[in-house]
């Protein structure tokens, strides 16, 4: 079976296709999965980047989903013909966070799905939103649980909320569609009138233009009056936090999500403690969550934006694609 390795140094021409012996039948606990599609998140690029340094050989790509193809002894909440999707953190399955690192991620820390097919422990895996596509729901593993995390487990949204979610990449998009379900209002940011436009399109009630605002966090501000943003969904990183920080209401929630800008810098301390917002790191969420989300996917009718589809053997230019930035949404891989 065919699938795609990285090697050292790491960088997208490291990528290469390789043939590996078909599966054996799944062991007691395991399913065999047909992976079907994966889609492209920032901890993807920057394990195939080289920013973080991976074992030699590694199989990329976290977000897998498919089709169950076998099912070892024991298991019942699968059968063969199954819609899955696999989970970020395999080995967390419910209940507060314990892992700070990502030596149990696939394509990170173990192999993951860029692969025609695995075996592996069925609660590495759930299933799929019945109405979806195979790429539509491997966009979910990782931009939609983060999303849904920092909207609903962590920022416990509540209709007549404002959510304030920054650019339009995976996660962001998510967070608008999921707070416009569930009755909230939606800032949103972004660099261009295209995105403009298809964000209004998709239900933003108001979108800044941060190269035009550079203090965006104010404008925020007036639009609500004075009050602030509910919750926001901080994907920038250093750059952005304080402006955040400013655009947040009194006592509001932030999910601290991306490093899009770099790994450190400052912060305004004084203002955070006196709005006294919560701020809250996360690294997209559990198996528990993760099915919880599904079932309110399955009530809802938008299907995630996918940008674009690139084929197997097309995935270092699906991840230059990425680079640049021009994406709005997801970017998925087809088998």
């Amino acid at each position: 079976m065919k699938a795609i390795q990285l090697k050292k140094p790491a960088g997208f021409d490291s990528l290469h296709c390789v043939e590996l012996p078909q599966l054996g039948e799944p062991q007691a606990g395991e399913i065999q999965v047909k992976i079907c599609a994966n889609s492209l998140n920032f901890h993807d690029l920057v394990v195939v980047r080289g920013d973080f340094p991976t074992a030699e050989g590694r199989i990329p790509m976290s977000d897998g989903a498919g089709v169950v193809t076998a099912v070892g002894a024991g298991v019942t909440e699968f059968a063969v013909g199954d819609h899955v999707v696999s989970c970020f953190f395999p080995t967390w399955q419910d209940g507060p966070a314990t892992l700070s690192d990502f030596a149990t991620v696939p394509g990170d820390g173990i192999d993951g799905y860029a692969i025609e097919q695995v075996n592996a422990p069925s609660t590495s895996f759930t299933h799929a939103p019945s109405q979806y596509s195979h790429a539509q729901a491997a966009t979910l593993t990782t931009a939609a649980l983060t999303a849904w995390r920092a909207l609903v487990v962590d920022g416990k949204l509540k209709a007549g909320d404002t959510v304030l979610v920054l650019g339009t990449g995976g996660v962001s998009i998510f967070a608008l569609q999921m707070a416009k379900s569930l009755g909230a209002k939606v800032i949103a940011t972004t660099s261009s009138e295209a995105k403009k436009q298809k964000l209004l399109a998709l239900g933003a009630d108001q979108v800044i233009n941060y190269r035009d605002e550079k203090n965006w966090g104010d404008v925020v501000l007036e639009l609500t009056a004075g009050r602030g943003a509910d919750i926001v969904v901080e994907v920038g990183g250093p750059a952005t936090l304080a402006q955040s920080i400013r655009a947040c209401r009194v006592g509001g929630h932030i999910a601290l999500i991306g490093i899009l800008t770099g790994y450190s810098g400052e912060i305004p301390t004084v203002e955070l403690m006196a709005k006294q917002i919560s701020l809250k790191g996360i690294i997209v969420g559990s198996r528990e969550q993760q099915q919880e989300m599904v079932k309110a996917l399955n009530r809802f009718e938008w299907v995630p934006v996918i940008d674009r589809t690139f084929s197997v053997d097309q995935m270092a230019e699906a991840f230059k694609y990425q680079e640049s930035g021009q994406h709005f949404g997801k970017i998925c891989i087809q088998h």
